[in-house]
Parts: structure tokens; sequence; C-alpha cells
């Protein structure tokens, strides 16, 4: 699939149609993807019910730093159309029950925060009861 905002939100929707599959019969299930769009996000958020959503918030050229890929690159000179961030846009979310600032926290901040909503939701058990 492409970069355009039609395959951007199938592609969140086949993901999505997936963790519901497995969710349904009680798998945890972490999804690590790029979703620009906040409309679709709210489809994937409905469909599956118990949905934390961790928005991984990073300023636009510390992303462009991480690239090992180059694609940051490539749409800057004009090869990759539609590119989240670029000439495409990124609607943060609204409400999300974690936001990650990874250009303030370390990974590990970052992953106690998650962990710690997952415990709050009762999907884990406290990490301070351990």
């Amino acid at each position: 699939m492409g970069f355009s905002k039609a395959d951007r939100d199938e592609n969140i929707r086949r993901i999505g149609f997936v963790a519901h599959l497995l969710t349904r019969n009680n798998v945890i299930v972490l999804v690590s993807a790029i979703s620009p769009y906040r409309e679709v996000r709210e489809e994937v958020r409905q469909r599956i019910g118990n949905f934390v959503e961790v928005y991984v918030n990073s300023p636009l050229e510390i992303c462009e730093e991480r690239d090992v890929k180059g694609l940051y690159k490539k749409a800057r000179n004009g090869d990759i159309k539609h590119f989240t961030g670029i000439d495409d846009p990124y609607e943060p979310p609204l409400n999300p029950e974690v936001e990650c600032r990874t250009d303030k926290e370390t990974v590990e901040e970052s992953a106690s925060k998650v962990l710690e909503k997952l415990a709050d939701f009762g999907y884990l058990y406290s990490l301070a009861a351990q």
C-alpha cells in the first residue's frame, strides 16, 4: 500500500480488524502503526472496545534524525508523496490514554508509563505491587 489517505486508512482498518479478532478471544494486542487520521483511529477504537491509545509524540525534526530508512529525506526530495508530517498532515489524538514524549523521556520512562496505564486498566498486574 502507498502513503495516500485512502491507503493509510485501509491499512489501519486491516490492522484493527486483526486486532479485533484477537481481542475478542482474550488476546492482548499491541499495535505500532503510523495512524495519522483521527477518524479512522476512532473507528477502530469503537470496533475493538478495550482500546488504549498511546500517543508517541515526537517533533518532526526528531523523527527525521531517527529515520534509518531515509524516508523523510525521500519525501523532502519529492520522491515520496503524501508522507505524514511533510506533505500530509498528522492529526494528534485529542485524548490519548498515554502520551510518550520521546524527545523528553527515556525509552524506559515511556515504557513505564504505558505499563502503568495497562495496570491501571486491569490488563496487567500493578508494577508497584511487584
